[in-house]
């Protein structure tokens, strides 16, 4: 009986040391990349200057605040949606 868990606690111990390396390769190459939008904060002056660039096109804030309501976009994923609407031309 003793033999069998020690048997089973060395198969543990062995597959958590084959699959470390590979789950902290996988974290590292998830950082290098460029972050989600959702993960970035927006800054109160940031976005003040955002506002008051985009106040010069009304319609086509407007336009862009209606789809970002049809997605129910909200915190900074509305504002980084409503950014990236008015920079399309």
């Amino acid at each position: 009986m003793t033999r069998s868990r020690i048997f089973v606690a060395a198969a543990i111990a062995l597959s958590v040391a084959i699959a470390a390396p590979g789950v902290q390769a996988q974290a590292a190459a998830g950082e290098a990349g460029a972050p989600k939008s959702s993960k970035l904060k927006m800054t109160k002056e940031h976005l003040q200057q955002m506002m008051a660039k985009w106040r010069e096109n009304k319609p086509k804030l407007k336009a862009c605040r209606a789809e970002a309501r049809k997605k129910d976009l909200v915190g900074d994923d509305l504002w980084f949606f409503i950014s990236d609407c008015m920079k399309k031309p």
